[in-house]
């Protein structure tokens, strides 16, 4: 993500539909994919060395033009307007989950090394992709439950440039990624997946979200490899989340450890017909397109993503609203 200035965003909510097993897929418009071929991937693959790895730079997130308030009329637990029926996708749990800790305490503010293994240790992960230029990037994701077994949610701006649309290229993701290791090896996109929306209004944070299909790897998928976290649309928002990212800062490990914060997401209120949320804390750049989860448990490591880390402002950082437009997207890329 950002980090100096950036957002997330926020979730609409509504309530009602409990679905326990991944939805199926639905037409849509609005969505744009990329695919990839097997020759392209094995082409990442190749190219993602060790020494590519470490010199890639940490992806700032677009800035964000003012500050945010920290406090509007939307208080508490509430649906957003116009926001469809809740649907909810259930975490699924990794065949070896890593040994739990007691999870850190976290202050405003204050992203720490997340210590407390479970599901998020194996499901986050670093991303690695290159832009048109030559340029190679890092950002984060995670790995969301969904019918294929292979999907990530990360940032829309880790996956085009809403400027001109350029889709990014050699793009690869590594679960549980840990000072340059790869414990579960590299996984490549078959196919990218991001908002009409997000590139016809020239980066609106709103839209700034993305799901990548990763091919499977050694005949499994990601997540029979890892696991996934589970997934929410159009749910409640005003409530605890917590959210994960590989931030470049010194402080946050230089981008080589997943880092932590969790707090009560409010509106973001300081930018016209912005529909994000956020929490009083800020990672840094590679830190964008880490997940933000509800009702998540620091025992198991588990919750349900109900958006991306996008930008950050002030002392905040937002995530866009996981809506009927995600859901769309997320259903589409499931199907892939």
């Amino acid at each position: 993500m950002r980090a100096r200035a950036g957002g997330i965003a926020a979730l609409v909510l509504g309530a009602a539909l409990w679905c326990a097993a991944p939805v199926s897929a639905a037409p849509t418009e609005g969505v744009h994919r990329t695919t990839i071929t097997a020759s392209e991937r094995s082409e990442a693959l190749r190219f993602w060395t060790d020494a590519r790895l470490r010199s890639a730079r940490d992806l700032d997130a677009p800035v964000a033009s003012s500050a945010p308030h920290t406090s509007s009329g939307l208080t508490g637990r509430q649906a957003a307007p116009g926001s469809g029926e809740e649907v909810r996708v259930a975490p699924l749990p990794a065949p070896r989950v890593a040994a739990t800790a007691p999870a850190p305490s976290l202050a405003a503010s204050n992203p720490a090394p997340w210590t407390g293994g479970g599901l998020i240790s194996t499901t986050a992960g670093k991303v690695f992709f290159q832009n048109a230029g030559g340029g190679t990037f890092a950002c984060s994701a995670t790995v969301a439950n969904a019918d294929n077994k292979s999907l990530v949610l990360t940032a829309g701006h880790c996956v085009v440039d809403a400027g001109t649309g350029e889709v990014y290229r050699n793009w690869v993701f590594i679960p549980g990624y840990a000072n340059g290791n790869r414990p579960y090896g590299t996984f490549t996109a078959s196919s990218l997946f991001h908002l009409d929306q997000y590139v016809s209004t020239a980066g609106n944070a709103n839209y700034d979200l993305a799901f990548a299909r990763l091919a499977p790897l050694n005949g499994r998928s990601l997540g029979d490899t890892v696991g996934a976290q589970g997934i929410a649309f159009n749910s409640a928002t005003g409530r605890e989340v917590h959210s994960f990212g590989y931030g470049g800062s010194a402080a946050e490990g230089n981008g080589e450890r997943l880092n932590h914060c969790s707090g009560v997401e409010y509106p973001d209120a300081g930018r016209e017909g912005s529909t994000m949320w956020g929490i009083d804390c800020v990672q840094t750049g590679g830190s964008s397109g880490g997940g933000f989860l509800a009702d998540f448990d620091t025992a198991s490591g588990g919750g349900y993503l109900v958006g991306n880390i996008s930008v950050s402002a002030g002392s905040s950082e937002y995530h866009p609203v996981l809506g009927n437009e995600a859901l769309d997207l997320y259903r589409r890329a499931g199907a892939a």
